[in-house]
């Protein structure tokens, strides 16, 4: 059996937030929530391994441009893909700071499946970090 895909979720407008996770909890994958940038924050450096990350930008106490920059410089986040699922105007701030992809709300909804689909499957041919710093090339 394959192991449960874990992804942090994080939006602070609860109509969108409740949509997301069940959408995502419905293709089997488990769903922890933050509900602005300080919880998220303290969540990435907790040490708890995602698989993939979305973030929200416009949050209280810390947008997701902070996030994605606070997660590519965590040892256990740095290769984790991050979506940017946002309204906001920061497509190339968002890629520029290390998302791999950018959704734009809400139309971008209709493209997530698909997006975090194929970001898993990335994902799965590329070594982890912890596994290359654990049995690295003789």
């Amino acid at each position: 059996m394959l192991p449960k895909v874990k992804i942090l979720y994080v939006d602070d407008y609860d109509l969108v937030l409740l949509t997301v996770k069940q959408m995502l909890e419905l293709e089997g994958w488990q769903t922890d929530v933050c509900r602005d940038g300080a919880a998220a924050c303290r969540q990435i450096k907790s040490g708890k391994q995602y698989d993939l990350l979305i973030l929200d930008n416009q949050l209280p106490h810390a947008s997701g441009l902070t996030l994605v920059r606070s997660a590519r410089t965590s040892f256990k986040h740095r290769d984790t893909p991050i979506i940017m699922f946002t309204a906001s105007d920061c497509k190339h701030e968002a890629l520029a700071a290390g998302a791999n992809i950018f959704l734009k709300k809400p139309l971008g909804i209709t493209k997530m499946v698909d997006a975090i689909k194929q970001l898993l499957a990335t994902q799965s041919q590329v070594p982890s970090l912890e596994s290359r710093v654990a049995s690295p090339a003789l």
